[in-house]
């Protein structure tokens, strides 16, 4: 065979050509795969911190947002509802929050930053049901010596207004209270810690 005729220059930028549209090719069939790799705005939502306006918060109400596909209770507690923790140490299985289910800053009587406001994960720790506030009291269907706070109807367990789980219920260790701090004196954002210079 005779190589009269061929143009070199020509099979060249054929061969580039080829070469570069086949590649081309390539990464625009696997491109959408990769994507499919990334985590969606939804997902990368629901691991963000929360923002949360508690100024608006009445003493008394409880509110719930959404965060990390969880119930999070923001609860203005009134003086009544403080002065009644006390009352009920002795029932409570955990009174003094030894168990590591709220950050070191909230390890106190009211499981809280500021005395006034809770904030807690709104699933029982038995089984994950969603306990109902209950701030009414006296409530004997609930507990002879009831001053207030979260029962869950599914299996009966009690807690208290900060959270404190009582004795001899199902559910084993205090409501969570989430990592959180205050970016200003109404907001909170849930997700994140509270700071020791804040």
């Amino acid at each position: 065979m005779s190589n009269q005729g061929v143009d070199h220059g020509r099979r060249r930028f054929l061969t580039l050509t080829t070469t570069v549209v086949g590649g081309a090719g390539t990464v625009a069939a696997v491109w959408p795969f990769l994507a499919s790799l990334k985590p969606s705005e939804r997902a990368k939502a629901l691991g963000a911190p929360v923002t949360v306006d508690v100024g608006k918060i009445e003493p008394g109400q409880r509110v719930i947002v959404a965060w990390r596909g969880k119930p999070v209770w923001f609860v203005r507690r009134t003086p009544e509802m403080l002065a009644s923790l006390p009352k009920v140490a002795a029932d409570l299985r955990d009174p003094e929050s030894k168990e590591p289910q709220q950050p070191e800053y909230a390890r106190n009587e009211a499981r809280s930053i500021k005395p006034e406001l809770l904030v807690m994960v709104g699933s029982c720790t038995h089984l994950g049901c969603s306990p109902t506030f209950r701030p009414d009291h006296p409530a004997p269907e609930i507990d002879a010596n009831w001053q207030g706070g979260f029962y869950c109807p599914c299996h009966g367990s009690k807690f208290d207004l900060a959270g404190r789980v009582y004795k001899s219920v199902p559910a084993p260790l205090n409501l969570l209270v989430p990592p959180h701090r205050y970016k200003d004196d109404h907001t909170v954002v849930v997700g994140e810690d509270q700071t020791e210079a804040a």
